[in-house]
């Protein structure tokens, strides 16, 4: 038998001890977002230091932000590559109450209707089930080898739910420290139940609040409708000018540094049968409504896009009320891929909304900060071996495909650190994430631990 394969092994013959140090460990309401939780966010991290302590992780402990805590600790393996596995440790609230089936801090093992085990609790998925995947995999190569197979760094936060404020000031801050060859990420998903996916690109992102100010009050739209400007249309123009007839986005050089995807990449994604009936029957639709002559899975996964998210203005209340408001304001987002700049995208935006106020109505942009896309090279050597390791236990190969979402701090690894994120994750779309009934199948958890062994073997080869 090979150190692989004891390894394996061992992780099979350890499952049931690692569901109970998983229950453990979701039991904790580490509810970073309320401020009524910030000692079990502490408690958390201590219960995780404690555990990555006995994985031969040197100096593991808390070191403080400006908000919860983060978990450091180092393995290193001189003459070996040496990675950072980045994760969190915080959840998510759990309102409505009501709507679990089950209490959200009290993780149990059920059987789905098809027949499927998984676990249930809030956490279970995003992230504590995740992570523990990775030190499962750890503790497996610890007990069987002595040690790890390649230097490792762990960093684990406890605000990535609350937006990750002050992680990227700690990781400028311990830049010496926290260096590596490749950042490991398992905060992501798989294709379907049965087949790994790689996430190979994030979309970085562009956030702006714009209000738009006419009368100085509300006015009676019968004494001055027709007369007096009103904030609500000039709004609606703004938005609607946003996107031309073909859903291309109209800002001046938005589509700078947009990259065409390489023609076997594509060929790749339109043998994974995502259709319109597939993606968007479920949510009762049937139309895409991106950029014309683009795949759907490129329209919500490689593609910029632009989004109204919130409009607000006037009487909303129930009944009528016959009033030109003073005030309209909306929320507008921005996906960026490629070399995008996000600096450039919120300047070209405020050109636009200003080249539409009349001259006797005002504007006022509120910014949030914004990030840039992350895309890993094709031919990256860990993408390489993670994706032999994945498809020699899963049995088929992994999906290599970019996500439509943004993880922000995996953008300043790259900026601040100079490395690359391999983003390899194993829930399911049906997980529930973020909502009542979070759930991580059995099946993703087991064989996420002896895909992470897996793939630790192939880096350190």
């Amino acid at each position: 038998m090979s150190e692989l394969d004891a390894v394996l092994a061992k992780i099979d013959a350890d499952l049931d001890a690692s569901l109970e140090r998983l229950f453990e460990f979701l039991r904790i309401p580490s509810i970073s977002t309320d401020s009524a939780f910030k000692d079990d966010c502490k408690r958390a991290a201590e219960w995780l230091a404690a555990d990555v302590k006995t994985l031969g992780f040197e100096d593991a402990g808390l070191k403080p932000t400006g908000g919860h805590p983060v978990v450091l600790g180092h393995a290193p393996k001189p003459g070996k590559k040496h990675v950072m596995f980045y994760g969190h440790y915080d959840v998510q609230p759990v309102d409505p109450l009501n709507l679990w089936e089950t209490p959200p801090f009290e993780p149990r093992l059920t059987t789905l209707p098809d027949g499927r085990k998984v676990i249930t609790a809030r956490g279970a998925c995003d992230d504590k089930g995740q992570v523990m995947t990775f030190l499962e995999a750890c503790r497996a190569w610890k007990a069987v080898t002595g040690s790890l197979p390649v230097g490792i760094t762990l960093l684990v936060e406890g605000a990535e739910e609350d937006g990750s404020k002050f992680l990227p000031e700690f990781v400028e801050a311990n830049r010496e420290t926290l260096k590596s060859d490749v950042v490991l990420v398992c905060d992501t998903g798989m294709w379907d139940g049965d087949t790994p996916m790689i996430t190979t690109g994030l979309r970085g992102m562009v956030y702006e609040e714009v209000i738009v100010t006419c009368a100085n009050r509300d006015l009676h739209s019968g004494l001055f409708g027709g007369g007096a400007q009103n904030p609500i249309r000039v709004l609606s123009r703004i938005i609607a000018d946003l996107h031309d007839a073909d859903g291309r986005v109209t800002l001046e050089g938005f589509y700078d540094g947009v990259p065409e995807t390489p023609t076997q990449v594509l060929e790749q994604w339109k043998g994974l049968g995502l259709t319109e009936e597939s993606f968007l029957g479920p949510i009762g639709l049937s139309i895409p409504a991106g950029e014309k002559g683009r795949m759907l899975i490129e329209q919500v996964q490689s593609r910029p896009t632009c989004d109204a998210n919130g409009i607000i203005g006037g009487y909303t209340g129930e009944g009528a009320k016959t009033v030109i408001a003073g005030q309209a304001s909306a929320k507008i987002s921005f996906r960026l891929v490629g070399d995008q700049d996000p600096e450039k995208i919120s300047a070209a935006f405020k050109a636009h909304v200003q080249a539409r106020i009349p001259a006797d109505c005002s504007v006022e942009f509120i910014k949030h900060k914004g990030s840039r896309a992350i895309q890993l090279p094709y031919d990256m050597p860990e993408l390489t071996a993670a994706r032999s390791a994945l498809q020699e236990e899963w049995g088929k190969a992994p999906v290599t495909l970019g996500s439509g979402g943004s993880i922000p701090i995996v953008g300043d690894f790259k900026r601040t650190l100079g490395v690359d994120s391999l983003l390899v994750g194993f829930g399911l779309d049906d997980d529930r994430v973020h909502s009542p009934n979070e759930k991580y199948d059995l099946k993703s958890f087991h064989k996420g631990a002896r895909s992470w062994a897996r793939i630790l073997a192939a880096l350190a080869e």
